[in-house]
């Protein structure tokens, strides 16, 4: 019968997937499977919810404290790797993607690798690749372990050069590195330290956020500039926001009529996001290039991102015209001009609002990044 030949070979079939991410990052992979999901894809989260932040996990990894915590997490894996068998595509958000120590996940993530069809691996966050890139090849002009040529020496890089340098974190994320299908970056960042060693299996996608419909109002009640700072407990000086709070402290001591600033610093997670959500300007990131999940998430409720947005942001991104954050270079000077600009200059910030959300929407809708992992996951179950 011809005409059920023809209808047959005008359908598209699309090839459903089973796909676990695990391990969490700031949301990431809880959004990026809501976006998945959408698409008809079944998906499965296993993580810690990102510690104290609690994001919705199907396998519920938490880990307690102390060792008997680790060994009872330990105990928990063993009896939740059955259940980590048979996907088309597993994703880790992180070389450390269970909370254990590194010598423990070699063989963990051998047994996922064995009884799985494709991995793939996620440069989101601190590994050996970031801090081993910024420390020698140096590409970014700053970073959490660079101020152009000379190496930051606060506490937290330090720490962290020892935890990853030299050591079986750095074996573990090399192991991975080289064993995987293919390594996912969600920032430019990250993207430049992974590029020149895996050419070949390194992707970038930005991260995935749930845009809202509904109309957020991006006018000004009146001219007061509303500032938040949210403080990372004994990272401040690390991620910038001493320097942040400093100039912002400033700032609204020279214009306090034109000026409320919110400093926001171990309180529930939702009660950050409400205080969050009621300013203007975020200030986050000081060493970085480009806004992480934290701004993307405000910038997506109508907030102004004030922190990292280098050209190299909008270049992987492929945008020509929207400039909606703030750039500030890690420096006291270079944040209190910004931001005394914008607090003097307050009919710029409904355009820069609006500019934010349509940014937001289209580069970083959870459905529109779904589909580019989609993408990637389909063309390596392809090469199987």
């Amino acid at each position: 019968m011809p005409w059920v030949k023809l209808q047959l070979s005008t359908f598209n079939f699309q090839h459903l997937m089973k796909i676990l991410l695990l391990g969490e990052y700031s949301n990431v992979h809880n959004t990026l499977a809501k976006g998945l999901r959408a698409l008809g894809h079944h998906v499965t989260v296993a993580s810690n919810g990102d510690y104290w932040k609690n994001y919705p996990r199907d396998i519920d990894l938490a880990r307690r404290c102390g060792r008997v915590g680790g060994m009872a997490l330990y105990a928990k894996i063993l009896k939740y790797l059955p259940r980590m068998r048979g996907y088309d595509v597993v994703q880790l958000i992180n070389p450390l993607f269970i909370d254990l120590s590194a010598k423990r996940l070699f063989h963990i993530y051998n047994y996922i690798r064995k009884h799985n069809r494709k991995m793939v691996m996620g440069g989101f966050g601190m590994d050996y690749y970031w801090v081993s890139t910024c420390l020698n090849d140096k590409p970014l002009r700053y970073s959490d372990f660079n101020i152009g040529e000379h190496e930051r020496n606060n506490k937290d890089a330090i720490k962290e050069i020892k935890d990853w340098i030299g050591t079986d974190k750095e074996k573990l994320n090399r192991m991975i590195a080289t064993d995987c299908d293919a390594i996912v970056t969600g920032l430019y960042e990250y993207w430049v330290c992974y590029k020149p060693a895996f050419p070949d299996k390194t992707s970038f996608i930005p991260f995935p956020i749930v845009t809202s419909e509904k109309e957020i109002n991006c006018d000004m009640q009146d001219a007061t500039v509303k500032v938040f700072i949210g403080i990372s407990k004994n990272r401040s000086e690390y991620k910038g926001t001493d320097i942040m709070l400093r100039a912002a402290k400033h700032i609204k001591e020279k214009h306090p009529e034109r000026m409320e600033l919110y400093v926001v610093e171990g309180v529930p997670f939702n009660e950050y996001v409400m205080l969050m959500n009621s300013s203007d300007i975020i200030m986050d990131q000081l060493y970085s290039y480009t806004p992480a999940m934290n701004a993307l998430q405000a910038m997506s409720q109508g907030l102004i991102c004030m922190g990292g947005g280098e050209e190299e942001n909008y270049e992987i991104l492929n945008e020509k015209e929207l400039r909606p954050i703030i750039n500030v270079q890690p420096t006291y000077e270079s944040v209190c001009k910004q931001l005394e600009y914008i607090v003097l200059h307050p009919e710029l910030i409904p355009s820069l609002k609006k500019d934010g959300i349509e940014y937001i929407k289209k580069h970083h809708d959870h459905i529109k990044v779904a589909k580019k992992y989609e993408a990637l996951y389909n063309k390596l179950l392809d090469k199987s």
